[in-house]
C-alpha cells in the first residue's frame, strides 16, 4: 500500500516515515501544501495523511482542492486542532477521518486500515482477478492455472496497476509513478527490468496472460493467441 504523507514538522515526519516503512508500508512524504496537492493530483496512493496547518497552502485547501478534481483517494486529516467545530469542517470538506496530534502510531495504523477497507477501493479488495489470474494482496500470493508464487514489492505494485487497469494500455511515465512515485530518481530501464521478472513470475504460474510492450506508449496486459 502506498501512502503520501503531508508534515511540516520535520521531526514527525522523519519518525512517521520510519513507523510507516517498517509497518510494510510504501510512502513518499512532503513538507508542504503545494507538494502534497501536487504528489495527490497524481492519484496513486491508497491513502493521504495530511497535516491540517501546512506551510505554502492549508491541508484543507489542498483537501478541498482533491475532492474538487475528482480525486477519492482516502484522506486521514492529522491536526492539532481538535475541537468539534474543527473536526466536522474537515469531515465536511471530503476527509475520511481525522486524528489530533499527539496520537500513537498503533492508532494510525489501524485508522489506515480502516479507511482502506472500506469497499469503493478496489485495491482493498481481498484478492484482485483477470482472467486466469488472481492475486492476493495481503498474502503476497500470485496464483494462476499451474503454480502460485510470490512476488517482491515493486513485482506487486506493477502487477497491481495491470490487474485495475485490464487490457487497457499503460504509458511507462503512468507505471514509473505507481511503482516508484513522483519523487523518485529511477531510470527508465529499470522498469523494462521490473516488466521482464513480471513476465517470468507470469509464465511461473501458467497464465495465458502476458505483458506485451505497445511500442512508443507502454505495456499492456494481453491473452496469450
Amino acid at each position: 500500500m502506498r501512502i503520501l504523507l503531508a508534515e511540516d514538522d520535520e521531526k514527525l515526519n522523519e519518525t512517521l516515515v520510519y513507523g510507516l516503512t517498517q509497518a510494510g508500508f510504501i510512502v513518499d512524504a512532503c513538507f508542504d501544501g503545494e507538494d502534497a496537492l501536487f504528489y495527490g493530483e497524481q492519484n496513486i496512493y491508497d491513502v493521504i495523511l495530511l497535516d491540517r496547518m501546512l506551510p505554502c497552502m492549508q491541508g484543507t485547501d489542498v483537501l478541498a482542492a482533491l475532492r474538487q478534481k475528482g480525486i477519492k483517494t482516502p484522506v486521514i486529516l492529522i491536526t492539532a486542532l481538535g475541537t468539534l467545530t474543527d473536526k466536522v469542517e474537515g469531515l465536511d470538506l471530503g476527509a475520511d477521518d481525522y486524528l489530533v496530534k499527539p496520537f500513537e502510531q498503533e492508532e494510525l495504523f489501524a485508522r489506515i486500515r480502516c479507511v482502506a477497507r472500506r469497499p469503493h477501493r478496489i485495491v482493498d479488495e481481498e484478492s484482485l482477478s483477470l482472467m486466469d489470474l488472481t492475486w492476493y494482496p495481503a498474502e503476497n500470493r500470485l496464483t494462476g492455472p499451474a503454480a502460485s508464487c510470490t512476488l517482491s514489492k515493486r513485482e506487486a505494485a506493477l502487477l497491481e496497476a495491470f490487474l485495475k487497469s485490464g487490457t487497457t494500455t499503460l504509458p511507462r511515465s503512468l507505471l514509473l509513478l505507481k511503482v516508484w512515485g513522483p519523487d523518485s530518481d529511477v531510470e527508465e530501464g529499470n522498469l523494462d527490468n521490473y516488466i521482464h521478472f513480471l513476465r517470468r513470475r507470469l509464465k511461473t504460474v501458467g497464465s495465458s496472460l502476458t505483458i506485451k510492450t505497445v511500442r512508443g506508449v507502454g505495456y499492456a496486459l494481453t491473452g496469450i493467441s
